[in-house]
């Protein structure tokens, strides 16, 4: 398995006025979509597409009440998930409360499998992506 990447420029924050460094960033070719996953796993076992989606539609149903209720889901050599939160800081304990928790993500951590495929992935230098065009900001009446 082949992975691409383009080389890229980036400052050390701590060290703004320092000379960006080039670091690679993986490009990737493309996305495969719920329907293209189900599709593929039903042409390599003989549990029908309709069985393959309600099975995984289920399974993410239960992630979603056990995530909602604060647990780890674990899946085996896939990986696990759990809620993670970001916050603002309080000078002490006390003061502390839970409005300052600013918004709260999913963490992944991949389990034996996925972890041993990095293990044998090799790269390949592509070109870079062309940066998105930034809108123009259009001034107000009276600026």
């Amino acid at each position: 398995m082949s992975v691409g990447f383009s080389v890229v420029p980036r400052k050390n924050p701590s060290k703004i006025d320092d000379e960006p460094k080039f670091y690679a960033q993986a490009q990737a070719r493309g996305d495969m979509d719920f329907d293209e996953i189900c599709d593929d796993v039903d042409s390599r076992c003989t549990v029908t597409k309709a069985d393959i989606t309600a099975s995984l539609n289920g399974v993410i149903k239960t992630m979603k009440m056990a995530l909602g209720r604060g647990e780890i889901v674990r899946l085996g050599d896939f990986g696990s998930f759990q809620i993670s939160v970001s916050s603002h800081g309080a000078e002490t304990e006390k003061e502390f409360n839970s409005s300052m928790i600013r918004k709260a993500r999913i963490s992944f951590r991949p389990g034996k499998a996925l972890s041993k495929m990095l293990k044998a992935l090799d790269f390949h230098q592509v070109a870079k992506l062309p940066i998105a065009p930034q809108p123009i900001p259009i001034p107000e009446k009276g600026e």
